[in-house]
């Protein structure tokens, strides 16, 4: 009996450990909670077992359904906090009410604390605010449906400061601080983003079906575990010995005795090797005493595609692929009085070697060298001229990866879905770089992917942001190895379709508004740095559409009309007088040609070319660098094109 009774009491402790709540991984200690909102808490249990939560000196009770899963709804509440909640035996500390705000979509909401930081050295150096905090999603793929949650993640509601935000969105990190300001409530940043991921990637199946069958057939591809085991190992595999033979057949010249007298010359912004493997760069630099031995750091602007960086024959960097800046700290003691050898090895699988124009290259010395805004004082300049050799030329390597990520529903799948229906005050939407290539669906992908993400929170006001591509030069993309020239003529950009794309939408969605972003890019560069100015252009939107302050964002044309051989165009709001660029006509044949124009007041005239213009495009280029319509307090007008009421 005695026996039959421990048996009896081991089995009940069981019982009682497994049916222990749990919580999804948004609900941790540090997490802010949405003010002035409903407060969905949910998880699961036990079938019928009872929950219940304490919370604020209230206490709230439910029972595990059927398949164990439960769910309280807490009161609206007012900003607050440190609270804790407790939820069944299950305790969270340090839980504030304040504003919570998801941001979403490709690289540029990716881009981290670490990139852009030279552009904002003292800020993110001397800020920290307890009261902000960042939690990052941590990326994951699905083909099977919906998953109940997200997977673990290491930035899990920490508090803003350098460390924390220095892997953290950008944009993110300053939105954060911008809101605070502002309200001076707590701050909840969720950042779910994918770089280079398109927009279907981030869309329900059940909205893609009836219009996009073929997406859906496409994802039902990838629902075989077994392929896509056997398409990711073999993509392994054939990495891994592409660069197992590059090395056996590289000799490499990294050393500085290398001999590298008889090697050919090339210029940085004008030549090519368009080959697959590794080539060899060297540049001499003479260090005169006074900097001889002092520590350094080395810009090599942005490089294409690969690099290993040598100083005197020690690695000082890698990157493994084009698009961060190279900034490789040079320790003290390695820089020597006289001649010294900048070694870098560039591996290229495809598209042509490059250095990427109009970045910083120099070595920069003291206290200010990690900061770009603004440049350090000291500094010496590389020249333009290296020397050049043939490392090893490779056939290309064999690729078979899947890439889930850019397939149809596979992220709203797993890290989208799985965060309702967490109280948030609003949502950001930037993405759109890998949706370039065809640009004529964006606008009814773009109404599906608010419609399904509306639906999945069950609120249909949810207040969204949508941030419209910033001006770069898309040729960029197909590894042009020298500067590029300025677009004049007219062209039928597909970054401006894209960005019409998001203006459409957003001017048609009551509860949306558009961050105009195209003065913020950069020609040669995909990922901007500057994202304090993004964020605050961001956070002028969510002013007008959630505290309903009167902001006056970017102006925006209310008619367009042609009088007395001109085109009239009436706008919002008054702009900044003066002769205007970047504007086109077209008439009947639809063939546009540029046009002169001027802006007084809240009205802009262009002359016409046409007896009787049809249409009107304005900032119509990938990188409209002379658009110059502005807000008198500044703020650019988006790229459109227009009929004209004749």
């Amino acid at each position: 009996m005695k026996r039959t009774l421990l048996i009896g009491a081991a089995l009940l402790c069981i019982s009682w450990a497994e049916a222990k709540v749990s919580l999804p991984q948004l609900f941790q200690s540090g997490m802010v909670m949405q003010r002035n909102k409903a407060i969905p808490v949910w998880g699961k249990a036990d079938a019928g077992e009872s929950v219940t939560i304490q919370f604020n000196k209230k206490q709230y009770t439910t029972t595990a359904d059927a398949n164990g899963k439960w769910r309280i709804d807490l009161p609206k509440m007012k900003a607050g906090g440190p609270y804790q909640l407790s939820v069944n035996d299950l305790v969270l500390d340090n839980v504030m009410i304040g504003d919570v705000w998801l941001l979403s979509g490709q690289s540029n909401i990716d881009v981290h604390i670490e990139r852009v930081y030279p552009q904002y050295v003292q800020e993110v150096d001397n800020d920290e605010n307890p009261q902000i905090r960042l939690f990052r999603v941590q990326n994951e793929t699905a083909t099977h449906g919906p998953k109940d949650d997200i997977r673990p993640t290491s930035i899990n509601w920490k508090p803003l400061n350098k460390q924390n935000a220095w892997p953290f969105s950008a944009i993110g990190y300053f939105l954060g601080k911008r809101m605070f300001e502002k309200t001076g409530v707590a701050q909840g940043i969720i950042v779910n983003s994918w770089g280079g991921t398109p927009i279907e990637a981030w869309i329900s199946a059940d909205s893609l079906a009836k219009d996009y069958p073929m997406l859906i057939k496409r994802i039902a591809f990838y629902q075989n575990d077994n392929y896509i085991r056997a398409q990711m190992q073999a993509n392994g595999e054939a990495n891994r010995r592409w660069n197992e033979l590059l090395g056996a057949n590289d000799p490499g010249y990294a050393e500085v005795d290398c001999d590298d007298a008889s090697w050919s010359q090339i210029n940085q912004d004008d030549w090519s090797w368009r080959g697959t493997g590794s080539i060899w760069l060297r540049q001499h630099i003479q260090i005169d005493k006074a900097h001889a031995g002092k520590p350094a750091r080395l810009l090599l602007g942005t490089l294409y595609d690969q690099d290993i960086t040598y100083l005197n024959g020690k690695q000082i960097g890698s990157t493994g692929y084009q698009y961060p800046p190279r900034r490789y700290d040079i320790p003290e003691g390695l820089l020597q009085e006289g001649d010294n050898v900048i070694a870098i090895r560039f591996i290229n699988k495809n598209g042509a070697v490059h250095f990427i124009p109009e970045k910083p290259y120099m070595l920069c010395f003291g206290d200010d060298r990690f900061s770009q805004n603004p440049m350090p004082k000291d500094v010496i300049p590389l020249g333009s001229t290296w020397k050049f050799h043939l490392g090893a030329e490779m056939p290309p390597c064999p690729g078979g990866d899947v890439s889930l990520q850019n397939q149809p529903t596979t992220l709203y799948n797993a890290v989208l879905y799985p965060l309702a229906p967490y109280a948030i005050n609003g949502i950001v939407w930037y993405q759109g770089e890998s949706n370039t290539g065809n640009p004529g669906p964006y606008a009814d992908y773009l109404k599906k992917l608010i419609g399904c993400w509306r639906d999945t929170w069950q609120d249909q006001q949810m207040p969204f942001v949508i941030a419209q591509l910033a001006n770069y030069d898309g040729r960029q993309q197909t590894g042009f190895p020298r500067p590029i020239s300025y677009q004049a003529a007219p062209v039928n950009s597909s970054w401006a379709q894209l960005r019409e794309a998001q203006r459409v939408v957003a001017k048609a969605d009551p509860y949306a508004e558009l961050a105009v972003l195209n003065d913020l890019g950069e020609t040669v560069d995909i990922h901007p740095l500057r994202k304090k100015e993004a964020a605050e252009r961001i956070g002028l939107c969510f002013d007008r559409l959630v505290y309903n302050n009167k902001v006056w964002l970017s102006p925006e044309v209310v008619a367009a009309e042609v009088k007395d051989g001109k085109v009239i165009l009436t706008l919002d709001m008054p702009v900044q007088p003066g002769t205007l660029n970047e504007f086109e006509l077209a008439g009947s044949d639809g063939r546009f040609v540029n046009a002169e124009a001027t802006a007084d007041a809240n009205r802009i005239t262009i002359l016409s070319p046409f007896a009787s213009p049809q249409k009107v495009r304005y900032a119509w280029k990938d990188n409209p660098l002379k658009a110059n319509v502005r807000s008198i307090s500044g703020l650019p007008m988006s790229s459109f094109e227009l009929n004209i009421n004749n």
